[in-house]
Parts: structure tokens; sequence; C-alpha cells
């Protein structure tokens, strides 16, 4: 596990210092979860990307070469100067009003197409209000629908 996150921490240093960009990347392990942090700095909206593709594909790259040297640990999370956690703060305000129209209406609420991350996130604050939830669709398509009980 040791070396997993080790190997993970350095791919990534390389990555960075490839772009010259050369700092301390903060690692931590949770539920078989390599979590890397990339402080802030003048390259945030390079590293982040629209929407957050740059910092998924690092991850992609990462989890890869973690892959393919198998590695006991593989699944990555990487987070720009906390962009991840702010956006899932939000998300789950927004879930929380979501939650108390579908409570009110006690009518289901299907949501926009979000990413697996997202829609865990709607899945965990619907379910803590006692919503019901359901992902529909395929791929990119794919969403969440909240439903009373």
């Amino acid at each position: 596990m040791d070396s997993s996150i080790a190997y993970a921490k350095k791919y990534l240093e390389d990555v960075l210092s490839f772009f010259g960009f050369n700092t301390e990347v903060g690692v931590s392990a949770e539920d078989e979860v390599i979590e890397l942090s990339i402080p802030s700095s003048h390259l945030n909206g390079f590293l982040i990307g629209q929407r957050g593709d740059t910092m998924r594909a690092l991850q992609y790259l990462v989890g890869s070469a973690l892959r393919n040297g198998n590695y006991e640990i593989s699944r990555v999370n990487i987070d720009v100067a906390d962009y991840k956690k702010a956006k899932a703060e939000v998300l789950s305000q927004r879930v929380g009003e979501w939650v108390e129209v579908v409570k009110s209406s006690k009518e289901p609420m299907a949501l926009r197409p979000m990413n697996s991350a997202d829609r865990r996130i709607v899945h965990k604050v619907a379910s803590e209000a006692g919503l019901v939830t359901e992902s529909v669709g395929e791929g990119r398509d794919r969403y969440v629908v909240i439903k009373p009980e």
C-alpha cells in the first residue's frame, strides 16, 4: 500500500514538473483510494481545466500508471487547490434545496446529467434526508432522479 502511495505521488510530481511546476503534492489514502492534493498556484486554471477535465485526465493518467505497474491500490482522486472540495460543498447545498422541493411537492425530480462523483454526492445527501434516488441513463448522459419515499 505504501509503495502505491509513494509511486502515485512521485508520478504526479514528475508530470507536473514536465510543465515547469515543481511542487510538493499532498497525499493520503482512505478506503482504498489515494488522495493527491495539488496546492494553489498560478497554474490552477490550467491544471483544473474546463469543468475539471484536465484534473480528471491527470487522475486517469496516474491511475493507469498504477494499474500498469500492478500496484495494490489503483484508484486515485486528485484535487487542485481544493476545487473538488468546494464544488462538492456547493452541490451538497443545491441537493439540499432539491430535496426540500421533492419533499414538499411529493413529485420525483430528474437532475441534469453529471459525472459519477457528483451523482454519489446527490445519492448521499438525498438518502440522508430520507429520500430515494436512482441513476438513469448511460455514459455521459447518466443522471439522478430524486424520488419521495
